[in-house]
């Protein structure tokens, strides 16, 4: 996807480390509000260009990493990063129901707008977009 800041990629197929390696979330576990574990960051999506983390690829559900599916998650909802855990603002619930994004799609424009307006952001380079207020990826 273009932007006005770059490519969005997965950082695992980019060839790029990011800028601030503190940002490398990749393992860490993925809890909601309210502390229920939703799944593991499986790999993260980077703005190409400016080197910042942009959306958790979340996997989960399957057994020993067989049959599970993924999940996007902006990097808005994350609230807290401590050592191997990413906590978002988020109920387990509304991040089942959010709407599907894949960067693999060739709508995936359209479903990352999708994405980022279910969860009350204005997508990065959109008009109205700040930058997550907290956290590790501001």
């Amino acid at each position: 996807m273009n932007t006005e800041s770059g490519i969005l990629m997965r950082l695992g197929d980019s060839g790029q480390m990011l800028a601030d390696q503190d940002q490398d979330i990749r393992g860490y576990r993925v809890v909601d509000r309210d502390g229920v574990e939703i799944g593991k960051v499986d790999d993260l999506i980077i703005d190409h260009g400016q080197r910042k983390v942009r959306i958790l690829r979340v996997r989960h559900g399957g057994l020993f990493g067989v049959g599970g599916t993924s999940l996007f998650l902006p990097v808005e909802t994350v609230e807290h990063v401590a050592e191997g855990l990413v906590m978002i603002g988020r109920s387990r619930v509304q991040v089942a129901k959010a709407p599907e994004y894949d960067p693999d799609l060739v709508d995936r424009d359209e479903r990352m707008g999708a994405l980022y307006d279910y969860y009350g952001y204005a997508p990065f380079g959109a008009p109205g977009y700040l930058p997550p207020a907290r956290g590790l990826f501001r």
